[in-house]
C-alpha cells in the first residue's frame, strides 16, 4: 500500500492572497503527476505576516472555498495554513481539506515568540490526525518541529507532516530536527518549507524534504522556487521495521497538562 504525496515547495508572494492563490493554481494544474496529498507551506496566501488583523479570513471566506474546489477538481486531500480570524482572536490555522470537502483543521500551538507571533495570534489546544487511503497522517506547523513531546507517536501515526516557513539561517536545525523526528517516532516525516525573500527581508532556501522511519533522506528539493514534486511512501516498509524493530513497547508514558 502507498501513499502518493506532492510537495508543494513556493516562492509566497508577500501578502498578497490572489496572487498565491493564481499561481498555486497554475503550478498544480501543470503538474501531470499529483498525488493522494498535496502539501502546501505555512501561510501560503500572504507569507508569515503578522498583519494578522488585515490579511485573516473566517472559514467561510475566499481561500476555504477555493481550497474546497481545488480539492475536488484534483481529487486529493489538499493542506497548508492560513491566517483565520474566530470572534476578537487570529490562528494561524492548518486545514484538511479533502476532495469530498469535510474539512478539518489544526491550530498552531507553539507561536514562534521571536517573530511576535504570539502578540498577535492565539495558541491552538488540541491535536489532531487525519486519514488518506488507510494512512494515519499528524500535521504541525513550522516551529512545533522544536518540541519533541508535541510529536511524539503514540503508535497513532504513520506520517508526520511540518509545514513551515523557516528561514535559510537556520536551515541546518530545520534538516537535523526533520530526520530527529523520523528517528524518535519511527515514522515517515515530511517538511514543506518556502523560498524567496519575504517583506520583511527574511530569506528562505525551501529543502523541502522527506525522511524514512529510518531517518534516511528520500527526498530534498534544495532551494528550486515554485518546485512540486510527488513521491509514493511504502506502508508495507514501515510496517516491516515496526515489526523488526518495535521501541514503541518501551516508550515511556506521559501527559500534557
Amino acid at each position: 500500500m502507498y501513499l502518493r504525496v506532492t510537495l508543494c515547495q513556493l516562492s509566497i508572494v508577500w501578502e498578497d492572497i490572489p496572487a498565491n492563490l493564481y499561481r498555486i493554481k497554475k503550478l498544480i494544474d501543470d503538474h501531470d503527476d499529483r498525488g493522494d496529498l498535496i502539501i502546501l507551506p505555512e501561510t501560503f496566501t500572504t507569507g508569515f505576516t503578522m498583519a494578522a488583523e488585515r490579511f485573516s479570513e473566517t472559514m467561510k471566506d475566499h481561500t476555504v472555498t477555493w481550497m474546497r474546489e481545488m480539492a475536488s477538481v484534483w481529487q486529493a486531500t489538499l493542506i497548508g495554513s492560513i491566517i483565520i480570524r474566530h470572534g476578537k482572536k487570529y490562528y494561524n490555522r492548518l486545514i484538511i481539506m479533502p476532495a469530498d470537502g469535510s474539512l478539518q483543521y489544526y491550530d498552531k500551538r507553539h507561536l514562534f515568540r521571536m517573530s511576535g507571533e504570539h502578540q498577535h495570534f492565539s495558541s491552538g489546544a488540541g491535536k489532531l490526525i487525519f486519514s488518506v487511503n488507510g494512512w494515519n497522517i499528524y500535521p504541525l506547523i513550522c516551529y512545533d518541529l522544536r518540541f519533541p513531546i508535541w510529536s511524539r507517536n503514540r503508535n497513532n501515526y504513520d506520517v508526520l507532516i511540518y509545514i513551515a516557513n523557516w528561514p535559510e539561517t537556520r536551515q541546518e536545525v530545520w534538516k537535523s530536527l526533520l530526520k530527529a523526528r523520523a528517528i524518535e517516532n519511527y515514522c515517515y516525516v515530511i517538511g514543506i518549507n518556502r523560498t524567496g525573500t519575504d517583506g520583511q527581508g527574511i530569506r528562505y532556501s525551501g529543502e523541502s524534504m522527506v525522511f524514512d522511519f529510518k531517518g534516511q533522506t528520500l527526498v530534498n528539493m534544495g532551494n528550486k522556487s515554485d518546485y512540486i514534486y510527488t513521491i509514493d511512501l511504502d506502508f508495507n516498509e514501515l510496517m516491516e521495521f515496526r515489526k523488526k524493530f518495535p521501541v514503541f513497547l518501551d516508550a515511556d508514558d506521559f501527559s500534557i497538562i
